[in-house]
């Protein structure tokens, strides 16, 4: 299969996720990876074109994936992705293959998602404030993570226009470019301002954006930005907490369905599609009301 043809295929590929599914930029990248190492396999076995795949090809793929120790949920997104490929190349080129339909995906492996526990989120809290500019922009940060729960995609495409302050709401831009409207309380909205007006106006320094959050030389603050503060927050720890930023989504989800929020609205915050990818954080609930029953109930 000729390089070159492949490379234009990408090309347009990577185009149609962007533009017409409104794919993130993860998720392109992804996706188009996936076909970058089928792609990769077919040569190496020397399957010349897309309408020879057959599959048995397609399980020895897989098969291979499941020995280079490829987690479940990679396997599971590399089918989707490459479904969704064919399916493309047919609708664009007219290709009749359907070998990757038959395809199962892997059962999921259903790993509990790790939270802070309250004494351990303030401890955070108290540990990064202060008053330069980049303890009150890491403060606000925080605090905004953990009242929201928005994604760290969500927060670094986030513009200050997006925020209204009559109502304590947040407008975010999700998975999909949904919009969603989420409240922010009193702690996430006096740690904004203190930054927006001390921290922002001296990181910024003039240049001309409405991005919110920013690094230390004034542009748009990068999901990698973001990991790296909290590499940081971890390095500086007194308790050594390990400190990623989706533990303050999966922190605020569980803290909410703690305390009576419904599961359904719960979804609604956290942009799911689905329920099914909300209702894991209520088996972290009843995980802990589990292990506190039997650490105290005298006859556990």
């Amino acid at each position: 299969m000729e390089e070159q043809l492949v490379n234009e295929w990408l090309t347009t590929y990577r185009d149609y996720l962007a533009h017409e599914r409104n794919f993130s930029i993860h998720t392109v990248h992804h996706y188009v990876t996936d076909v970058e190492q089928w792609f990769s396999f077919m040569t190496r076995e020397n399957i010349d074109s897309l309408e020879r795949v057959t599959y048995d090809d397609v399980r020895h793929y897989l098969g291979m994936l499941y020995e280079q120790s490829y987690a479940r949920s990679s396997i599971s997104r590399k089918i989707t992705s490459l479904r969704l490929y064919l399916k493309w190349m047919g609708e664009r080129y007219g290709l009749q293959n359907d070998a990757f339909q038959h395809a199962h995906h892997p059962k999921k492996e259903e790993r509990l998602p790790s939270f802070f526990y309250e004494e351990e989120l303030e401890h955070l809290f108290r540990s990064v404030q202060g008053d330069d500019v980049k303890s009150i922009r890491d403060y606000a940060l925080l605090e905004l993570l953990y009242a929201t729960g928005m994604r760290v995609s969500e927060l670094t495409t986030l513009d200050c226009s997006q925020i209204d302050w009559t109502y304590g709401i947040v407008r975010v831009r999700g998975k999909g470019n949904k919009e969603r409207m989420i409240p922010f309380g009193a702690f996430a909205e006096e740690a904004l301002q203190t930054y927006i007006e001390e921290s922002r106006p001296r990181l910024v320094k003039g240049l001309d954006h409405d991005r919110l959050f920013v690094n230390m030389k004034g542009t748009p603050l990068t999901d990698r930005g973001v990991r790296y503060i909290f590499t940081q927050l971890t390095k500086e720890s007194a308790q050594r907490m390990k400190l990623h930023p989706h533990k303050l989504r999966h922190t605020f989800a569980t803290h909410l369905l703690e305390r009576g929020a419904d599961v359904t609205t719960v979804q609604q915050l956290l942009g799911h599609e689905t329920l099914s990818s909300t209702q894991l954080y209520t088996h972290v609930t009843k995980e802990r009301l589990r292990r506190i029953h039997t650490e105290h109930h005298p006859r556990a």
